[in-house]
């Protein structure tokens, strides 16, 4: 399996030459002075949600601007922001902690900034009504999702500590759809993120249970999604990356103390999403950014090591990585 991750990753590299040209300065007039802004570019995971909005706090309010930088958001696009910023087409990303493991097996040297969220927000969620309310009742059930092995490894993993038999589950590959749309139809449980499809089923009034999976297995608490960057950024350009990361920081801080506003800045920066449901997210993102970390962005060499050990007992991964390099703490903000 990995190698075929890995062609198609190398693949992807030599794609990424064709896309993106390379960064430069662009010159701004400032209190009667010429400076010039370093370009910073940043591709997203996915289209802009609440996971992102702290780089959205940061590009509004100037933060990025106070630190010499002119940063472009880019939304997620195929290469994505794993590839890209390996390449060194874009300079900073999102991505997940599960990616960033793979790509260190593979001689991809990614590398996590910072947890966006402190705790893993992600569970199966049914209809309220099917009364599925712990992993083993998952057993003799449909489940709705892309086909990655990692999704078999972790039911496997949650419903059979549980008690239960995974190999009763039917796996029906349904791909990128709106979970809504399947839920008590083609499939009886679903992966998603509580902090956006949870809500939408709230608003909807579609009653769910949701198995959190942090609250069954420990070892699956991962980070998702992280900040990377890659090893020759924090080589050559160190100075650039701590003054990125000040600004990111103070942008996801004011999502901590001030969600409303976060929301409507995000708003502002993708008008297509919905309103009541980017508040509500916001709101309950607020609490979950930091968690109790030290600070925001932080993360845990235990949470890194125990999820990569895990990934390789479920022959998820051909080798151990060298955790330490996969992660740092060094360009964060740590409160006084």
């Amino acid at each position: 399996m990995l190698k075929k991750k890995t062609i198609s990753v190398i693949l992807l590299l030599s794609l990424c030459l064709l896309i993106f040209s390379a960064c430069g300065q662009k010159p701004v007039e400032k209190n009667n002075e010429q400076k010039e802004l370093t370009k910073v570019t940043v591709m997203l995971d996915w289209t802009p949600n609440t996971n992102h909005t702290g780089l959205y706090v940061a590009l509004e309010k100037g933060y990025y601007r106070e630190q010499g930088l002119d940063v472009e958001i880019f939304q997620a696009g195929e290469p994505g922001p794993d590839q890209l910023v390996a390449a060194g087409r874009v300079d900073f990303g999102v991505s997940y902690q599960e990616s960033v493991t793979n790509a260190r097996v593979a001689e991809i040297p990614l590398v996590s900034l910072a947890a966006v969220i402190q705790h893993n927000t992600s569970g199966f969620a049914s209809l309220q009504k099917d009364n599925l309310t712990r992993p083993r009742d998952l057993a003799g059930k449909k489940y709705g999702g892309w086909g990655s092995p990692a999704e078999h490894a972790v039911i496997d993993a949650i419903v059979t500590k549980d008690g239960g038999d995974p190999a009763k589950i039917e796996f029906i590959d349904v791909g990128a759809v709106d979970f809504l749309s399947v839920i008590g139809k083609q499939v009886d449980f679903y992966w998603i993120f509580q902090a956006w499809d949870g809500i939408r089923a709230e608003q909807q009034k579609v009653p769910l249970n949701v198995i959190m999976l942090k609250d069954f297995e420990p070892v699956l608490d991962y980070y998702t999604p992280v900040l990377i960057t890659s090893e020759k950024m924090i080589a050559e350009k160190p100075d650039l990356v701590k003054k990125f990361m000040t600004a990111t920081s103070k942008g996801y801080q004011d999502c901590i103390n001030q969600p409303e506003e976060a929301a409507e800045i995000l708003l502002r920066a993708a008008p297509e999403l919905d309103v009541e449901l980017v508040k509500a997210s916001q709101k309950w993102l607020s609490k979950q950014y930091q968690a109790e970390a030290p600070y925001w962005g932080w993360q845990d060499e235990k949470v890194w090591e125990r999820y990569a050990n895990w990934m390789y007992e479920k022959k998820l991964l051909d080798q151990k990585i060298e955790v330490e390099k996969a992660f740092t703490n060094e360009f964060l903000t740590p409160k006084n």
